[in-house]
């Protein structure tokens, strides 16, 4: 394929290309966006080590009945509406490693948002959740501790 054939096909399929420019766009910003956010995402394995090395405090967001099922063992559970970056869970938390679980990773990532906005420094959420930790074939407790 060469430039004349490329231009020709824009000049055949302009909703084709406008298409292909936007997701273009769209993709560059959303990895833009993710790289300057100021938290990390952590895959099973990062979370082992930052709990293992560092002594992360691990928060899972998950729904009581949800939390009993199946949770990170050492996490602590706070419900999602009240969730507050000023707890006294938190408190001391500012410069510590802060890791953020939910089921599936979508409400860890807006909480994560608003402890790097209250100035919490290391702030990492478990990209897909629990079903990754899960999945990754590593153990879960039940019940509430």
């Amino acid at each position: 394929m060469n430039f004349e054939t490329l231009m020709a096909f824009f000049g055949r399929h302009p909703m084709l290309s406008l298409a292909l420019a936007g997701l273009t766009v769209a993709i560059v910003y959303t990895e833009i966006a993710r790289l300057f956010r100021g938290y990390k995402a952590l895959k099973p394995a990062g979370l082992t080590e930052l709990v293992n090395q560092e002594g992360a405090l691990v928060i899972d967001l998950s729904a009581i009945a949800d939390f009993e099922k199946g949770h990170i063992a050492g996490s602590r559970n706070v419900i999602p509406s009240q969730f507050d970056p000023q707890s006294k869970l938190l408190a001391g938390a500012k410069q510590s490693p802060v890791v953020l679980v939910c089921r599936n990773g979508m409400a860890s990532d807006s909480a994560a948002r608003k402890l790097k906005k209250a100035g919490f420094e290391r702030v990492y959420w478990l990209e897909g959740g629990t079903a990754a930790w899960e999945a990754a074939g590593l153990p879960l407790v039940k019940g509430r501790n």
